[in-house]
């Protein structure tokens, strides 16, 4: 009998992230003392300016339909923050506004991509990526450093791409490493994709979420072409930046022309972003931005703990993050199967994190430092204790006083 799932569905991978988002909040239920460092959200509050903002758009009682690509409140603050952010200028017809970075960056697939097109993905990579591409029926073609360093050279991506070449997604600074990549290798992207005619899809939502006085590098300073045959993209939301991850509100900007396909695309599917979410958006984007000033200090701070705790392990290697609020430290002196390690943490250490193979980095973890203090330090112990055989024998999790009593 003919299956009555799609062998497309039935191929899309489980998102791990969310998986373990799941068997942890069970887990607490059942009154565990788990700590959750697998998470992928600040645990800051929402800015002010954006709860006024979505407050007094209920209160109006006028939450209808807007226009498909965004109220133009919204795109005109989105054009604001590229010129301020990204010193380009563009125009509304430039921007487009979704329900979340994903949903930008899936009508922005389905608009481009072809059947047995490739797109290149830089490892270690968001864990969508590929699976977005296979939804398309394209294929992902992964591009993995061979120096041990999470940033790929331009070589290397080059000599990934063949006729079938569409498009190279880049996501800087990156998830799950936390790597910013060199203005190099922005540069050099960018001038070969205009010259190849391949769409670079700049992931940037994690845009200005970098430590130690960096800046994110323009990929507007170096491109010749923003016309109707540009190739350019760039994605983007307030999701991390202003901790709003349950608000759904991202964006794409293009070229004009990709701009009104992408909205046809999005029009037959999700329609049109919440205009209650839209209005909160606009209240961030527009309000005070100490803020991420503030969140990116403590972001910081965080790694810097995190990065240190884990440098105590014996065996563990970390390369620093320069952003985001990941890193992804290699286990491989105690286990070369992340997926294996990670229920093991889970299991004896109550600590969530999330195995390294679906980032495309097998025997890697990535840790999230977005939490409190409390539990980025509490986390880092119980892993050590968990793994280390110099480390203590004892330690409490919860009220349970717990001993290694394994090798």
């Amino acid at each position: 009998m003919k299956s009555p799932i799609s062998q497309l569905a039935e191929a899309v991978q489980e998102s791990p992230t969310l998986a373990l988002n799941e068997k942890a909040a069970l887990l607490k239920e059942r009154g565990e003392a788990v700590i959750h460092l697998g998470t992928g959200e600040p645990k800051s509050k929402t800015p002010i300016d954006a709860i006024i903002a979505a407050a007094g758009k209920l209160t109006s009682a006028e939450v209808k339909y807007t226009p498909v690509d965004g109220i133009p409140s919204l795109k005109k603050a989105i054009v604001r923050y590229t010129e301020e952010n990204y010193d380009k200028r563009v125009g509304v017809e430039n921007v487009m506004v979704s329900a979340g970075a994903k949903a930008a960056l899936y009508s922005l697939l389905v608009s481009i991509l072809d059947p047995q097109d490739e797109v290149i993905v830089l490892a270690p990579y968001w864990v969508s990526y590929p699976e977005m591409v296979k939804l398309c029926y394209a294929k992902p073609v992964i591009v993995t450093p061979e120096d041990g360093r999470f940033e790929p050279s331009l070589k290397e991506i080059k000599e990934a791409v063949g006729s079938a070449t569409k498009a190279i997604i880049v996501n800087s600074p990156n998830n799950p490493s936390g790597v910013v990549y060199s203005a190099e290798l922005i540069k050099g992207l960018v001038e070969y994709c205009e010259k190849a005619g391949i769409y670079l899809i700049m992931d940037d939502i994690y845009h200005k979420l970098m430590f130690d006085g960096l800046k994110p590098v323009s990929c507007f300073k170096y491109a010749k072409n923003f016309s109707d045959s540009s190739r350019l993209v760039v994605i983007n939301g307030v999701s991390k930046l202003y901790a709003m991850t349950g608000f759904r509100i991202g964006w794409a900007v293009a070229n004009k022309k990709l701009i009104q396909v992408m909205t046809n695309v999005q029009a037959q599917t999700t329609s049109c972003p919440s205009s209650l979410l839209q209005a909160a958006a606009v209240g961030a984007l527009n309000g005070i931005q100490s803020y991420v000033d503030s969140l990116t200090a403590t972001l910081q701070n965080n790694r810097d703990v995190m990065v240190r705790e884990l440098e105590a392990i014996n065996g563990v290697k970390v390369i620093k993050p320069q952003g985001t609020f990941y890193c992804l430290p290699d286990f491989r002196a105690y286990s070369k199967d992340s997926v294996a390690l990670s229920k093991k943490l889970l299991e004896r250490a109550m600590v969530v994190t999330v195995p390294g193979k679906e980032f495309g980095m097998e025997g890697h973890l990535r840790l999230s430092y977005c939490g409190s203090m409390k539990d980025t330090l509490e986390g880092a112990a119980r892993i050590r204790w968990a793994l280390d055989p110099d480390s203590t024998k004892e330690i409490y999790i919860g009220d349970r006083k717990c001993v290694r009593d394994w090798k």
